[in-house]
């Protein structure tokens, strides 16, 4: 009997000590909560790059994956049972990023998504900071998407601190760089440990009098409604609100849904078949959507990559408004070596 009574106390005590736990981890994280309001700038230049009004561009987009979702990786949260990728692997896919973009620094602008800067995941690496210094850009900006002093999931082996964000890296200098944050939250307390949605908008002034507006986004993953659908409308009011200023209007990034009328032809690549499509009548007809219809830039990572297995996708495109040409769109196979997501580059032309 008293055995019993001492089982039961310890048993009760810990009961306590994790109710306790419980309650003082979802305090600290309604206490630090990254809570940012609709706006906030980001940076001001008060000797920006001028554009000419009829100048070629190329840009990129690649979400990096925080350099820890190489081919080796399925990920918890995706239906795999891996959290991290070992150090020295995230340091060698961190490595081959920094590599590739030094090798492509002449493009003219650069919009990353999942780069860190001091995240357990990525084993504390100011991801953005480092790479700013190895590869010199005229400009760099960074938009804070996901920063969680401790993500408690999963439990056997938690998350822990995440910092990260979306970068916009160019040879042209902004005369300004503001966040837009996306409307719309999963509930109390999950919340809490979310990402915080959003685009960042550069702008460059062009010669004519109009601007450039550069968007780099990355949009909802997991949410398959009225969030979603909350953050499209929004984007879209933007747009088309820059659009009829008589601006150019280029957006880029993970947008985590396929172009509307998305018809792939992988001639490799195991296409997924279950997706969201962004709907055909979006935007109006003039607006363009730039992607390439014969390479994937996303994989599922619910295993490790195997393209005889392996779903794959494309998520990762531009948008372009009527006064912007498009010329030229590329998927950079990388076969998804160091990351989940293949680099998307394109040329246009303002008209």
């Amino acid at each position: 009997m008293k055995i019993l009574k001492k089982v039961l106390k310890a048993l009760l005590i810990a009961v306590i000590v994790l109710v306790i736990g419980f309650a003082g981890l979802i305090l600290y994280a309604i206490i630090t909560n990254y809570n940012p309001g609709e706006k906030t700038a980001l940076e001001i230049n008060d000797s920006p790059s001028v554009l000419d009004d009829s100048l070629t561009l190329s840009l990129l987009t690649w979400n990096i994956g925080y350099c820890g979702l190489d081919k080796s990786m399925d990920f918890f949260y995706d239906g795999g049972r891996k959290v991290f990728t070992p150090k020295e692997k995230s340091l060698e896919n961190f490595s081959a990023v920094m590599s590739f973009l030094k090798g492509n620094d002449s493009i003219d602008f650069v919009l990353l998504q999942e780069i860190d800067k001091k995240s357990k995941r990525s084993y504390m690496i100011n991801q953005f900071e480092t790479l700013t210094n190895h590869v010199k850009y005229a400009s760099g900006t960074f938009a804070t998407n996901y920063q969680v002093f401790f993500v408690p999931v999963p439990p056997s082996t938690p998350m822990g601190k995440v910092y990260s964000g979306i970068a916009t890296l160019g040879r042209y200098v902004p005369s300004s760089s503001v966040r837009y944050s996306f409307p719309g939250k999963y509930g109390f307390p999950k919340q809490l440990f979310m990402l915080d949605r959003c685009f960042m908008v550069n702008r460059y002034p062009v010669k004519n009098g109009k601007e450039l507006v550069l968007i780099n986004t990355h949009n909802e993953a997991y949410d398959p409604g009225e969030i979603r659908k909350a953050q499209m409308q929004y984007f879209k009011d933007f747009v088309l609100a820059e659009y009829q200023k008589g601006n150019y209007v280029v957006a880029g990034g993970d947008w985590n849904q396929c172009p509307p009328d998305f018809k792939p032809e992988f001639e490799k690549n195991k296409v997924r078949t279950e997706q969201m499509v962004i709907p055909s009548d979006y935007l109006p007809g003039e607006w363009k959507w730039i992607y390439d219809l014969k390479n994937p830039t996303n994989r599922s990572v619910d295993i490790p990559y195997d393209p005889s297995v392996t779903t794959t996708t494309v998520i990762d495109f531009f948008l372009v408004s009527p006064n912007i040409e498009p010329l030229s769109v590329n998927c950079i196979n990388l076969d998804f070596e160091h990351s989940d997501h293949n680099p998307v580059r394109i040329k246009v032309r303002i008209k």
